[in-house]
């Protein structure tokens, strides 16, 4: 019998490396952040603009490079932080994401040696002996871990129905970078949360600490197994979806062992054409499927980046859509709230049926505005985007002339961004899976309009609601019928209070308004700049990529100038 190797499975990193590395990542974000600060609001302030102006593509492409490398050679949650970065294109300008976008497949593996060593001692015994073959060309390689194709002895095979399954492995000492990582970036969310403009947006600590779960869950492959499980539950009756096979006899918590479902990756326009399957088609109904599991499941894939996502053909199958969507890797998986799904379900039926007024109050529900907003303009904003706008792909509106956006920022960019908006909690995953899922539909398909797939969905929604009608109308009445009952009682006791003199008037609200307004009233006028140039700017950008870059990042100007505002103030 083949001896399990002396060999150390999970080599923590010594005192001195975990130093340096938690220094290195904090050295990185200090400097960036400063010189920042110094080319986009100290030069401007002396009248020096034109060499911030005439540097900020370079300085841009610059960070991302350093970033790029940076992540690579750390790994760990770098790797992760840049793959967030790299699918907010709705945010970051081209030269980020564009530079940061290899970080999705990019990630050097780990020596064959090293992973056997930390397999045997989790399964207690030689690979040999609980696999019948074990490939050491790793068919990928992850931040945190890295997969092999592997053969299950026969035995194994006859028990779980599965021969060829994928071995995961963690990467050796993850563990310890994962801490020395998170306690970095709670160290740089530390600095943000004292920027007033940042912290009044979003709780960057806490966005941290939710990204510190999600992080710690996801190096645990018992949770991802169980995970796998739950997500394959709530789709067994769709013939869209389907979801690997756990075989729990060779998984642990450093150890993963799943069906092969390897398939055409859902980019691959070139293989799905291959197969006889348009990537046109593919788009809606993986956005049917992201909406599911967002406004109906509550439990969603937070990390459907193409790599994670196959389509798998169906031999000899005479359905209509002769394919499904294979989803893989569930260490990163998101949790919506009864109550937060119940606002996001309402803002897609109002967005859906261009209801400016109902959107407005689904935003609300859900926690994007505080309940002190006054959103009268908000409404009569909503109202006349959707009039002019609504149902529109990004397709067509690239075809919109630039200064109808322009016009719109002008008359309604200081009442978007005077209000009190925040980011709450549970909202970073949600973000992070319909940035991807946008970007996944568009690569499909360029002229892809998420209308076209939120529409039946929305109709479908508002089926479901209306059956609740009546019982809403009861529930309604009941609560009527009992205040009526006590309005006598709450009038008398109004009345002697006021003929006593002791009924206190006052507006606690109105005042805090008014002590904000004069501090509101400079940063007003650079969020609307900044809101102009950035609508203008990403609307321009797919016809001239240069002036569309110029207006985006010109409009970083207005907006670091309101967060120096802001803090001078403080």
């Amino acid at each position: 019998m083949t001896s399990v190797r002396r060999v150390r499975a999970d080599p923590v990193p010594d005192a001195g490396d975990i130093r340096a590395r938690y220094r290195r990542i904090l050295r990185f974000a200090a400097w960036h952040l400063a010189v920042t600060w110094w080319f986009e609001l100290v030069l401007p302030r002396v009248g020096l603009h034109r060499i911030a102006d005439s540097t900020r593509t370079k300085r841009m492409r610059r960070f991302a490079q350093r970033f790029h490398a940076l992540a690579v050679e750390l790994g760990g949650l770098m790797i992760k932080v840049g793959q967030f970065m790299s699918s907010r294109l709705d945010v970051l300008p081209p030269e980020i994401t564009a530079e940061l976008e290899g970080l999705q497949d990019e990630v050097p593996p780990v020596p064959f040696p090293a992973i056997r060593a930390l397999a045997e001692a989790e399964l207690g015994a030689p690979l040999d002996a609980v696999f019948a073959s074990v490939e050491e060309t790793p068919i990928a390689a992850a931040s945190l871990g890295q997969a092999h194709r592997a053969q299950l002895l026969p035995g194994n095979a006859a028990d779980t129905g599965l021969s060829s399954v994928v071995l995961k492995v963690q990467r050796p000492g993850i563990g310890a970078i994962v801490d020395v990582d998170l306690a970095a970036l709670r160290k740089v969310g530390g600095w943000l949360s004292h920027i007033r403009l940042v912290s009044s947006r979003a709780d960057v600590p806490a966005l941290v600490k939710e990204f510190a779960q999600t992080s710690l869950e996801e190096i645990d492959y018992l949770n991802e197994a169980a995970y796998a499980e739950r997500f394959a539950a709530d789709f067994a009756d769709d013939e869209r979806v389907a979801v690997p096979g756990v075989v729990w006899e060779r998984t642990t918590r450093r150890v993963l062992t799943l069906e092969d479902v390897t398939a055409i990756k859902v980019t691959d326009a070139k293989a799905l054409m291959s197969a006889g399957i348009d990537p046109a088609r593919v788009a809606p109904v993986f956005a049917s499927v992201m909406f599911e599991q967002l406004f109906t499941n509550g439990f969603f894939h937070a990390d459907p980046h193409p790599g994670n996502i196959f389509v798998t053909p169906i031999a000899d199958s005479s359905t209509e859509r002769p394919w499904k969507l294979t989803f893989i890797d569930f260490g990163m998986m998101g949790e919506v709230p009864p109550k937060t799904r119940s606002g996001l379900r309402k803002l897609l039926i109002a967005a859906a049926s261009r209801d400016g007024k109902g959107l407005v109050a689904a935003i609300s529900d859900v926690g994007v505005l505080v309940p002190s907003a006054d959103t009268a303009g908000l409404e009569r904003a909503m109202t006349h985007l959707f009039a002019r706008f609504g149902g529109m792909g990004f397709a067509e509106l690239r075809e919109v002339d630039p200064r109808e956006f322009r016009d719109f920022g002008l008359e309604f960019g200081d009442v978007v961004r005077s209000l009190p908006f925040q980011l709450p909690e549970n909202f970073l995953l949600i973000i992070r899976a319909m940035s991807l899922t946008s970007g996944v539909c568009s690569s499909l398909e360029a002229k892809f309009n998420l209308w076209d797939s939120v529409e039946p969905y929305a109709a479908q929604l508002l089926r479901e609601e209306s059956g609740n009608v009546v019982k809403d109308v009861a529930t309604q009445a009941l609560d009527a019928a009992a205040a009526t009952l006590r309005l006598p009682k709450r009038l008398d006791g109004l009345l002697t209070r006021i003929e006593g003199g002791s009924l206190p008037v006052s507006n606690p609200r109105l005042e805090r308004q008014l002590a904000r307004l004069n501090h509101m009233a400079q940063r007003v006028a650079s969020a609307l700049v900044f809101g102009a140039l950035l609508i203008a700017g990403s609307v321009v950008r797919a016809e001239d990529t240069v002036l569309g870059n110029v207006l985006m990042i010109v409009s970083v100007l207005p907006l670091l100038y309101g967060l120096w505002s802001g803090r001078r103030r403080r």
